[in-house]
């Protein structure tokens, strides 16, 4: 099966690395380009914690982040944690795929004032977070490449759902397999099949490609 991956890079060649050791073909076709944005860091005493929902947070942020690492660091699933990491956190906590249920988490250990280092065009998560602070952009694409062949399009963010959704024809003729439910809602409706991952974690949705494939496409 041939698997439309639309997320910007570095991520899209990771996703594509990771779908052809499960048999599947990638198509890559990212739907944003990423750059750094200018940042002025804030008194990393004002917090206690640290968010990430996106390794681009810590990827790109640059060398204002060298005043957080020694705060708890809450990443959105292990590859954010593993860029966490990367960018010298030494206390990395992993959360589940969702920015939301990441700050119930902190909150659960007695969280009260996080900064989220995010992107440009971001989902607020509420508290614990009390600054929310854009590290980078993502720049949207105008269209889609001409010619491309696919048999399922993987959505792994609402927005780059929304995007899919608006630039795509056809969408009758066109499967897609949603990380969350989230993610699904954000596509709309009109498609030859909509599938849900069984958790917000790219794995899930791998597998989930990766079984729509043995079924001709069927769950």
């Amino acid at each position: 099966m041939r698997v439309l991956i639309l997320r910007p890079q570095p991520g899209a060649d990771e996703t594509a690395e990771k779908a052809r050791a499960m048999g599947l073909e990638p198509v890559l076709a990212p739907l944003f380009k990423v750059r750094p944005l200018a940042w002025t860091a804030p008194d990393s005493r004002n917090f206690d914690a640290v968010f990430v929902t996106s390794a681009n947070g810590v990827r790109l942020a640059g060398d204002g982040l060298t005043s957080f690492v020694d705060l708890p660091c809450y990443a959105v699933g292990q590859r954010t944690a593993a860029a966490a990491e990367a960018a010298g956190f030494a206390d990395v906590r992993a959360g589940p795929g969702d920015g939301r249920a990441l700050a119930a988490m902190a909150i659960a250990e007695d969280v009260s004032a996080a900064v989220h280092f995010c992107g440009r065009d971001h989902i607020e998560l509420g508290p614990p977070v009390v600054a929310e602070i854009p590290v980078y952009a993502a720049d949207p694409a105008k269209t889609l490449p001409e010619g491309i062949a696919y048999d399922l399009a993987l959505l792994h963010s609402p927005r780059a759902a929304a995007l899919f959704a608006e630039l795509i024809g056809g969408r009758g003729a066109i499967r897609i397999a949603a990380i969350s439910e989230q993610v699904s809602a954000a596509a709309g409706t009109g498609w030859r099949s909509v599938s849900v991952a069984e958790a917000p974690r790219e794995q899930a949705l791998l597998e989930l490609a990766a079984k729509l494939c043995q079924n001709g496409g069927r769950r």
